[in-house]
């Protein structure tokens, strides 16, 4: 099984990381592929260019991956990511492995708005993480109607039922939750604060080095 991991990662923080990592080790995947994407069909255009953004990913990741692995397909394909391109590209190179996408809840209760979302189910397995002790999706008081009812008819009990096939299910996955924004993040190195121990130092490095997010001059660099 392969895990798939999209975001903006603008930056990439300690939430993103952690969140990939104990998805991977909690499934037994065989690999986490974290896909940064060049341009969000719902959202403006990220504050950092897609090279440095890919930079940053790469370097936090580093050579010690723990099973996390960057592909940067979104990248070269350019324009607007839709994630059912990503998919249909994915399944057409790994042939029947299992596919597991990663979406926090807030995401899959707004899944109904992606393009051409219906066939993301069909691609893919999605495993929808979210805090210890949280509700079962169904009974969000704000769910829509189509994706309640794509939630009883898809959920899965344990990993196994993902092993068997190659998509089609929907697995809960509790995480630690880590209270970091990259909204936050950018707007505190704008006001000249400093980001440390919410990003990887390596990242904070960079941000410094290459001037991103209206980063303020005169930041103690300690």
């Amino acid at each position: 099984m392969i895990g798939i991991y999209g975001g903006t990662f603008d930056p990439v923080h300690f939430g993103h990381l952690r969140a990939a990592l104990e998805v991977y080790q909690g499934l037994g995947l065989r690999e986490m592929r974290l896909l940064p994407c060049f341009q969000p069909p719902h959202r403006a255009s990220p504050a950092a260019d897609a090279r440095a953004r890919l930079t940053m990913l790469r370097s936090a990741v580093g050579t010690d991956t723990h099973g996390l692995v960057v592909d940067n397909r979104e990248m070269r394909r350019e324009g607007v990511s839709y994630m059912v391109d990503t998919l249909a590209s994915l399944r057409e190179e790994l042939g029947d492995e299992s596919l597991c996408l990663v979406l926090g809840a807030d995401a899959f209760l707004q899944l109904h708005r992606w393009h051409r979302w219906e066939e993301i189910i069909a691609l893919a397995h999605l495993v929808v993480t979210h805090r210890p002790g949280w509700t079962r999706v169904a009974d969000a008081p704000d769910i829509d109607p189509v994706l309640a009812r794509l939630w009883r008819d898809c959920h899965a009990d344990d990993v196994a039922e993902l092993a068997a096939v190659p998509a089609g299910r929907i697995l809960p996955f509790a995480i630690t939750p880590l209270d970091i924004s990259a909204t936050r993040i950018r707007a505190m190195v704008a006001k000249g604060e400093s980001p440390r121990f919410l990003v990887p130092d390596v990242v904070w490095n960079l941000i410094r080095l290459q001037g991103l997010y209206d980063i303020k001059r005169n930041l103690d660099e300690d």
